[in-house]
């Protein structure tokens, strides 16, 4: 099985007697806006695209088990503020969650979890930082934040990403397309212009409209493919399964 939720509660708690040592990949994001064109949703639909693509992968590995925990998609959203759709919930509700569900698990004897973002909004990814820690060293985990906006890992990613220029832009539309190409209003994104703003550059007290992102979007998803998507995916995968790896030999 790849997915936590569906085992019994007796085949959770067998999970670290067994010979291969449980990794649990937290999938997290945000619901806010994503242009006039993809989902709300799209950050964690990535993140669980990623998560069960990593297990899928590794599912005969000898060394780890790997499970997707039931997605967390929720985050720091103040960007999106002014535009429907919008969730945030502020950095100390967040921490104290991911911390609450990571203790749950590593009171199980569950201390491995690895946790799977693709919402890049400076309060978030601090946030997921500071929680890994905390759970690290309050609680005895082995917990691990899978940061694609460092260098290493970002390098690897396409050039739209790098860039900044990347929300809901060619990068993550392309990933949706490939994913759940229904949800994505294909012929009204092929209509919309490139939105040359840069988020990696943005003031932490900044929102779209300040930014110039009036629809909610920065890059040029008119420019997106399932095939690209399939693509990233596959270094995504590549990325997720190397920390997966380094996690379960700690």
């Amino acid at each position: 099985m790849t997915f936590f939720a569906d085992l019994t509660s007796r085949q959770v708690a067998e999970l670290s007697a067994g010979t291969r040592t449980p990794v649990l990949l937290l999938p997290l994001g945000a619901i806010e806006p994503h242009g006039p064109h993809a989902p709300i949703g799209t950050d964690p639909l990535i993140s669980h695209g990623m998560c069960a693509r990593a297990a899928d992968r590794l599912a005969a590995d000898p060394d780890v088990r790997v499970l997707v925990l039931p997605a967390l998609p929720y985050g720091v959203t103040r960007f999106a503020a002014g535009f429907a759709g919008g969730i945030h919930i502020g950095e100390e509700t967040l921490h104290a969650l991911l911390v609450d569900v990571g203790a749950a698990l590593i009171g199980q004897g569950l201390p491995r979890i690895l946790l799977v973002n693709n919402h890049f909004e400076p309060a978030h990814l601090t946030t997921l930082r500071r929680a890994a820690e905390t759970l690290n060293t309050e609680h005895g985990g082995r917990v691990a934040h899978l940061d694609l906006v460092r260098r290493r890992n970002a390098q690897r990613l396409t050039e739209e990403f790098r860039s900044g220029e990347c929300h809901a832009g060619r990068y993550e539309t392309s990933l949706v397309l490939a994913d759940r190409p229904e949800l994505v209003d294909e012929p009204l994104m092929r209509t919309l212009p490139r939105v040359p703003v840069t988020l990696a550059a943005a003031s932490p007290n900044a929102g779209f409209k300040e930014l110039g992102m009036t629809d909610a979007y920065c890059g040029s998803p008119a420019e997106a493919t399932a095939e690209e998507g399939e693509a990233t995916f596959g270094v995504l995968t590549d990325l997720l399964v190397e920390a997966i790896h380094e996690l379960g030999t700690r």
